[in-house]
């Protein structure tokens, strides 16, 4: 039987990257959004900028870790990430509860055992439906929620082939592996439950010209942005369930 995690222990954040500087300056890092959907105080949590060269302590120095998003790219390899992913390789061995987002996600899995790359079906940028499937019917994270939602997305690429044994939670109209459970308490979401509308809309708006000449519909992709509260409050379920303080 696994040993109870002393509640004294902080949740790490392992920091993977930033939005570039307007959009920081207005939103704070992807580590700060993330803290606060999470509902983490300062004195309850450690933030290990890994994309700076920063490594986190052992995993049992924790009570669970969060894997933040990052304009980074899983298959450049880069050895922050290469180390931050046999990091979470011995986490997992360990049992420690975690949580990944977007890269964090994309991260985990490659760690895991899995395949990344660059999405086929394309871009998936905006607010967009979340479709639970079959093998979340029972999943204490999920229980309760609506079988559909909305939830905030931003990437490129995407996990395309899960890790062996994992289980697929949920799919969009343009990913399959929307979420994902590893084991028994390692969860991630290729959407992202810390983003809030405003913070779509400004991202839209930067970046529409590229968009548009990707030929997204940027102008009907900004009118769809909404509130994602289902999606919003995955962090603080996860931590009350797994890693209560």
């Amino acid at each position: 039987m696994t040993a109870a995690i002393p509640s004294a222990l902080p949740v790490l954040i392992l920091h993977t990257g930033d939005p570039d500087d307007t959009l920081k300056s207005q939103f704070g890092g992807y580590a700060d959004q993330l803290a606060q959907a999470a509902g983490l105080t300062p004195d309850a949590m450690e933030i290990v900028a890994v994309h700076e060269g920063h490594r986190p302590r052992p995993p049992a120095s924790y009570r669970a870790a969060l894997i933040t998003g990052s304009p980074a790219m899983v298959t450049d390899k880069e050895p922050w990430s290469e180390h931050t992913a046999a990091w979470l390789r011995e986490a997992a061995a360990a049992e420690l509860p975690m949580f990944g987002v977007c890269y964090g996600h994309q991260l985990l899995a490659y760690a895991l055992g899995g395949k990344v790359g660059y999405n086929p079906a394309g871009r998936e940028v905006g607010t967009q439906t979340v479709e639970l499937l079959p093998p979340a019917a029972g999943d204490r994270l999920l229980a309760g929620l609506p079988p559909t939602f909305p939830a905030q997305m931003l990437h490129a690429q995407t996990v395309l082939q899960p890790p062996p044994g994992s289980a697929v939670l949920a799919r969009s109209d343009l990913d399959e592996h929307q979420m994902i459970r590893i084991g028994r308490n390692v969860f991630s979401t290729q959407f992202h439950p810390e983003f809030g509308p405003d913070f779509i809309r400004a991202h839209l708006e930067r970046f529409g010209r590229r968009y548009a000449a990707e030929n997204l519909d940027v102008p009907g992709l900004s009118a769809n942005v909404r509130a994602t509260p289902v999606a919003g409050g995955l962090l603080r379920r996860f931590l009350d369930t797994y890693a209560s303080a």
